[in-house]
């Protein structure tokens, strides 16, 4: 079996997007709010699907606890609903996918 770095697989995730025409962007910046100043602390989505869904990919032996926190804080912080953990090292890619909902 073959395990790439997750920015490999970012990189043919987004051409896949981009052959089905589905809107998306790469490593969107979230911008922080306190009070009334925003600040780029250096969070990024790894993608933002049709402005409506998180996808966060991971290329790991195993999902753990700081993955799931990751893929939450990022739902609050957008007031987006729902996200995608992805786990492309899994024996079946479907077995490496959780679905969130905030």
């Amino acid at each position: 079996m073959l395990f790439l770095l997750e920015n490999t697989y970012e990189k043919c995730l987004a051409y896949e997007l981009s052959m089905k025409d589905i809107p998306f962007i790469v490593q969107a910046a979230i911008p922080i709010q306190y009070k009334d100043i925003k600040f780029e602390c250096g969070y990024r989505l790894d993608f933002l699907v049709d402005n409506c869904l998180i996808l966060e990919l991971k290329s790991v032996e195993k999902l753990l606890k700081v993955h799931e926190a990751q893929i939450l804080t990022y739902l609050k912080l957008t007031h987006i609903s729902t996200g995608l953990l992805i786990n492309f090292n899994a024996s079946r890619l479907v077995n490496g996918i959780k679905r969130y909902k905030r």
